[in-house]
């Protein structure tokens, strides 16, 4: 686990534009299993998440059409909530940092790591926005 001092910040640049934060297995059941869309962020310290993941959610949910619900687990800290993330994510692999778009519980949408890493945030907001466009 990392210093609780140094994850706040980029926790808050996600919960400051409305993801809310969950922090064990069974928040994250509720959560994706709920009806309607769930925006789900694996949360990482790493520099693809500051410079690209978390700009790229930020700009996507400014999209006309977005989830109802965002949320977020973060790599490295909470375990349990992160793991029970994952294990709806399958087949893919798990990657932090790494976004996907559940629909009434089932995945309809997946960017992993390596669809992250060098690329611009928008392109990947771009990705994100026409997933929301689709599926919300």
């Amino acid at each position: 686990m990392y210093p609780e001092y140094l994850v706040a910040p980029m926790r808050e640049d996600l919960t400051k534009v409305g993801f809310e934060e969950l922090k064990n297995a069974d928040d994250v059941t509720k959560a994706i299993e709920s009806e309607g869309t769930v925006f789900v962020i694996v949360n990482s310290v790493c520099g693809c998440a500051a410079a690209m993941a978390r700009p790229a959610a930020r700009l996507a949910i400014q999209n006309e059409k977005r989830p109802d619900r965002l949320v977020t687990v973060f790599a490295g800290m909470e375990a349990d909530a992160v793991n029970k993330a994952r294990a709806y994510m399958l087949p893919y692999p798990p990657s932090s940092p790494a976004m996907a778009l559940f629909k009434n519980g089932k995945l309809v949408h997946m960017i992993e790591r390596h669809q992250i890493e060098g690329r611009p945030a928008q392109m990947i907001a771009d990705n994100l926005t026409g997933a929301f466009d689709q599926y919300c």
